[in-house]
């Protein structure tokens, strides 16, 4: 019987006919199994013989059958590999090329700018303690930038950082003055609609020198210029604000991109968009890390709301969604 059926695998063409012979030599009505079956019919002293024959004949057909299946297996890899070869070599037209996402591009652009001015750029954790991310800020516990609505909390106590000012701490904390840094990254609130997002990314800034050494004026300076570097010929407003950090504090203004000053559904008809926040660092914030007789000024800026702007985007959350119709743009 073995002649027959090794015949047979060996001529097998396909891994379907070899599950068929595997069927029937091994299936419920296959010639083994039937073989198997008379076991009852054979006298007692010639059983151990008769099952041993058989139980051999099924190790050698059921290696055969695996032997065949791994070489058809084989063959057909190399039938799909030679199928899908593709010739890495041949011309292409028109290639499709790929582009930095606005956000990532205008994230490089604000950073190329301060560095050329010589600030450092500074990371910290996503994580923080509330001493970086509120205390050290001039956010005491009483206050409202502490609700949960608006800050992840862990099980813990930490924070998923709010903002990129504890970099400025845990800078402060590391180096004695003079210092001039940027601190770019991802921060998280709980908001989510069309100007909000629960993740966004920040770049803050930093600038500390002796007493008296650092004004109004020099932050209004550089804060003009490179408001015009990103958006051109704009005109930039300083408006009084309160920020815990930071006294005195301004928001800072755009005349519209989109209307020019006009007034449009965008800027809510007042020719006017919002795009940073800035102002001279607390004295209560240089006590906090134990700095003395300095002064220094900080600001701060939502990337996406600057990439919205640059590339005149409607909706905030359009630069998460990976639509490739959107993305296919910025090539």
């Amino acid at each position: 019987m073995n002649t027959d059926w090794l015949e047979k695998i060996n001529a097998a063409l396909s891994l379907e006919d070899v599950e068929t012979l595997r069927i029937d030599i091994f299936g419920k009505k296959g010639d083994l199994t039937l073989e198997f079956a008379k076991m009852k019919d054979v006298p007692n002293e010639e059983k151990k013989a008769f099952a041993q024959h058989l139980n051999e004949q099924k190790t050698l057909l059921s290696e055969a059958l695996e032997s065949k299946k791994t070489i058809l297996l084989v063959l057909a890899l190399e039938e799909q590999l030679k199928n899908e070869k593709i010739d890495v070599t041949k011309f292409v037209a028109s290639p499709q090329s790929g582009a930095i996402h606005p956000v990532q591009f205008t994230m490089d652009r604000i950073i190329s700018y301060f560095q050329n001015l010589n600030f450092s750029v500074e990371d910290g954790p996503l994580v923080e303690d509330d001493f970086y991310n509120f205390e050290a800020l001039n956010l005491p516990a009483y206050h409202p930038a502490r609700d949960m609505q608006d800050t992840f909390y862990t099980k813990d106590g930490k924070v998923l950082r709010t903002h990129t000012s504890p970099v400025q701490i845990r800078t402060m904390l590391a180096n004695k003055p003079p210092i001039r840094m940027i601190a770019p990254g991802a921060v998280f609130r709980k908001d989510f609609d069309i100007t909000h997002t629960p993740m966004f990314h920040q770049v803050e800034g930093l600038v500390v020198a002796g007493e008296g050494e650092i004004s109004f004026a020099n932050l209004k300076y550089v804060m003009v210029e490179f408001l015009k570097h990103m958006f051109g010929d704009v005109e930039v407003r300083f408006r009084p604000s309160f920020f815990p950090f930071t006294e005195p504090s301004s928001e800072v203004d755009i005349s519209c991109v989109f209307c020019k000053g006009e007034g449009c559904r965008v800027c809510s008809h007042t020719g006017w968009l919002e795009v940073l926040g800035c102002g001279i660092v607390d004295v209560n914030v240089f006590q906090a890390v134990g700095y003395k007789n300095v002064s220094g000024y900080a600001f701060g800026l939502g990337v996406e709301r600057f990439a919205m702007l640059i590339h005149k985007i409607g909706d905030l959350r359009s630069l998460f969604e990976s639509d490739i119709r959107l993305l296919g743009q910025f090539r």
